[in-house]
């Protein structure tokens, strides 16, 4: 079990950095009213499988230091997890007012909002990583 957990991480990562490096810039190429247009069904898909992919790492990870003992499993767990909070704290009130802005309204001020909300993803794709990072030197210790 414990050497799936790390690619598990792994994925989250590669989908949060892409959205960082791919899809942000593509989307703050667009005017306001279609970045917005775009952000709304991407963001609500991402978050799905970010979403999803945070509680399946946090729950091996923690299973896996329940059976080996090593706290490198726990602080995978915990990092990965962090997202959640991070997301609901940092960024949700980004979300809100961008998810109650109609594309015809949307304006300079709707574009930065798009615009601080992927700088702010940025932490999503760094908790990511270091998850990655943590639950591979915890595999690579097993060995």
């Amino acid at each position: 079990m414990c050497p799936s957990i790390g690619p598990i991480a792994a994925i989250f990562f590669g989908a949060a950095i892409y959205i960082n490096l791919a899809e942000q810039p593509a989307r703050l190429a667009l005017d306001a009213g279609a970045a917005l247009r775009e952000w709304v069904p991407a963001y609500r898909r991402g978050f799905e499988m970010q979403a999803s992919l945070a509680i399946v790492s946090c729950l091996l990870g923690a299973m896996a230091w329940w059976q080996t003992g090593n706290a490198l499993w726990a602080l995978g767990a915990a990092v990965i997890i962090l997202n959640w909070p991070y997301t609901l704290l940092v960024i949700m009130p980004v979300n809100r007012r961008l998810e109650t802005t109609r594309p015809d309204q949307a304006n300079a001020e709707t574009h930065e909002l798009i615009a601080r909300w992927g700088r702010l993803h940025a932490g999503r794709s760094a908790l990511g990583a270091v998850a990655t990072m943590v639950y591979f030197t915890a595999a690579a210790s097993a060995l």
